[in-house]
């Protein structure tokens, strides 16, 4: 039974892993070594000179790390996976792929606080620049490519505001443009939204987030999509032209569909080191296994919390696609139809000081800047991850004064509505 064949549920379960094959473990082991024995001279010239697959360093492959990274291909339907350190660790080695001094990305301007900050200022040491789409439709993507941009990037589930983006158009923009659409599946997980689907041709996860689930991992992960022509074009000489690294070996030639996940890998990771621990990867996996069911319960309660806040006279607004009457609505339904996921914002009338008081009297809520956990979680973007932006940016990138997010946890509902019934009727 192939893996096209099994469920999403299925999948998430067994995808990657077998027992075993020295002790009969069920459980994936953690392989806490940094490095692994060669057959021979023979075995180990092979492994580097990429013409066997096969351990070396565990900064390169682990076998732990193997299965997550077989299990996130599976999930999200692509050729290969690789995992890495963190979120920001797979941008940086799946854009390191793809730029070079002078080139440019193509970037949705709702995107994560600290990805904003991370295209903006850090990619600039690197000669990378970003042009930012200014609305959220294909139009505007396309008004801002020019001669020298190499990618575009969005965010299925937009962070902070949850919108919902039109992957499939966007894609087509790209695609005539000649250049692969980059999308971050974070917030939605392949759970709600399987992006590559809809077109996308590579897709990124912090999975710290909704996929480890549990707040007590880093981890993060780039999938190939297999579908991108790179030898289309002189654009990505990375993975066309011969690299002296390896003796003159053409990635797309040589590896077909999983070309973009080997030179992330070989070309990226080996050499600017972002690994992702083997102990973190066995707590990512188990999470993983239930990621359905959590996906489901915290869309659930997301939406039953959403409808609340939208009757609350201390509040202004809700943004969160799931409310029939949010301009994101009809995306949701199309991209999203299982649910509009757990993180979501909303105004309170009283402004900046009223997002502050409402964090300090919330109980059950954490305080804190992560979201996909368990609990219940919220922040006040503007005073906090949003702070090292402009008023003009902030608001742009839907973290304006007035704005409180919140990840919905996995609780009963009726005590999140409560907590923050509470800490509203005090404000």
């Amino acid at each position: 039974m192939s893996d096209q064949s099994k469920g999403f549920d299925t999948l998430a379960v067994h995808a990657g892993a077998k027992p075993d094959p020295t002790t009969g473990a069920r459980a994936t082991p953690i392989y806490q070594t940094t490095s692994f024995v060669f057959d021979d001279v023979d075995h180990a010239a092979a492994l580097f000179g990429l013409q066997a697959f096969g351990n070396i360093y565990t900064r390169i492959t682990n076998p732990t790390t193997d299965v997550l990274e077989q299990r996130v291909a599976a999930l999200e339907g692509g050729t290969a996976a690789l995992a890495v350190a963190s979120g920001h660790s797979a941008q940086l080695l799946a854009f390191h792929s793809l730029m070079a001094p002078g080139c440019n990305i193509v970037a949705a301007k709702r995107l994560y606080g600290g990805s904003i900050n991370q295209l903006t200022h850090s990619f600039k040491n690197f000669g990378w620049g970003v042009k930012w789409a200014e609305n959220l439709d294909a139009a505007s993507f396309k008004a801002a490519i020019d001669e020298n941009t190499r990618a575009i990037f969005i965010e299925s589930l937009a962070n902070p505001g949850g919108v919902v983006m039109d992957i499939e158009s966007i894609a087509a923009v790209a695609h005539e443009a000649g250049v692969p659409l980059i999308v971050d599946n974070t917030m939605a997980t392949p759970y709600l939204c399987q992006p590559l689907k809809h077109g996308a041709d590579i897709v990124l996860h912090s999975l710290t987030k909704f996929m480890g689930g549990h707040g007590n991992s880093m981890g993060g992960a780039i999938v190939d999509g297999g579908t991108f022509d790179w030898g289309a074009s002189d654009k990505f000489p990375m993975l066309t032209e011969p690299r002296p690294e390896y003796n003159g070996v053409v990635l797309n030639k040589t590896f077909g569909n999983i070309a973009f996940a080997i030179c992330c890998r070989v070309l990226g990771l080996r050499d600017l080191g972002p690994a992702i621990s083997p102990q973190n990867a066995f707590n990512l996996l188990t999470g993983i296994e239930t990621l359905a069911l959590r996906m489901q319960r915290h869309s659930d309660n997301a939406q039953r919390v959403a409808e609340f806040l939208q009757t609350h006279s201390a509040v202004e607004w809700v943004s969160y696609a799931g409310l029939p009457n949010d301009p994101f609505n009809a995306m949701k339904q199309k991209y999203c139809p299982k649910g509009a996921g757990a993180v979501f914002t909303f105004g309170l009338k009283g402004g900046y000081d009223a997002g502050v008081n409402l964090v300090k009297n919330l109980e059950l809520f954490s305080h804190l800047a992560n979201i996909g956990d368990t609990r219940s979680l919220v922040i006040h973007p503007a005073s906090t991850t949003h702070r090292q932006l402009t008023d003009e940016q902030k608001s742009a990138a839907g973290a304006g004064p007035d704005v409180v997010r919140v990840s919905i946890g996995i609780e009963d509902v009726e005590d999140i509505i409560a907590d923050l019934n509470q800490a509203l009727s005090a404000l």
